[in-house]
């Protein structure tokens, strides 16, 4: 059957997308949660903020795909598949959004996230990175920019990762983590990582740059939440 890694929504993929498991892991290697804002500004195909609803709705990885142990009725009972579908979803409880340059890839991102079930819980939006802005403070900022795997596109590289660090430098006590290959990367965003890995990307050797902003107050964070409540209501 498919590789276990796939989700079953990634139909539509950009040029260089970032695999469902490893794009999950590295959200987890962050201490975000659902309370947090979150925003992708290089969404691609989606894959950053669509997993991160899926947490955010505790959708099982693979809740919308098809399993070749499903034909094995001899080892597992069908009721039992049907019984572990139906406990996932009553697990089903974010203010997560996307953006990118190019129109197509967004709404490309648009219809894979309508295939997870999570579209409802994403804002997808065409904004360069230099025009990342948002009122809100302590945010996360959860991305894969280009890496200038091409040498043409290797060029625009430092204006680019100069406009990554400009757009964070202006947002308030937000987090900033970011996978490339791009070992200059630091040098044009303005500043040191406070934490680095090494992590491969397929066969391509890459860094997890993690700037980590102030955490809000437990009081703080209880008033926020109350806000939310109410202009929910």
């Amino acid at each position: 059957g498919e590789s276990l890694h796939k989700r079953g929504y990634r139909t539509n993929t950009s040029k260089a997308p970032i695999s469902e498991t490893l794009a999950a892991a590295l959200i987890m290697l962050t201490p975000w949660h659902k309370d947090r804002i979150l925003v992708d500004p290089f969404c691609g195909c989606g894959t950053f903020p669509i997993e991160a609803a899926m947490m955010a709705a505790n959708i099982a990885p693979g809740m919308n795909r098809q399993f070749t142990a499903e034909q094995w009725k001899n080892l597992i009972p069908k009721q039992l598949w049907y019984d572990t579908v139906e406990e996932a979803q009553d697990l089903m409880d974010a203010d997560i959004q996307g953006y990118d340059i190019d129109a197509e890839v967004v709404k490309a991102a648009r219809e894979n996230a309508k295939r997870a079930g999570v579209d409802h819980l994403i804002h997808f939006q065409q904004r360069a990175v230099a025009d990342l802005h948002h009122p809100k403070k302590y945010g996360f900022v959860i991305t894969n920019p280009p890496y200038g795997e091409r040498l043409e596109e290797k060029e625009d590289l430092p204006e680019l990762y100069t406009q990554i660090g400009q757009a964070y430098a202006g947002l308030d006590s937000w987090s900033l983590y970011m996978i490339t290959s791009y070992e200059d990367a630091e040098r044009y965003i303005g500043r040191k990582a406070d934490k680095n890995r090494k992590i491969y990307n397929g066969m391509i050797k890459t860094y997890f740059y993690q700037f980590m902003g102030p955490k809000p107050s437990k009081r703080r964070e209880a008033a926020e939440k109350t806000i939310e409540r109410k202009e929910q209501q």
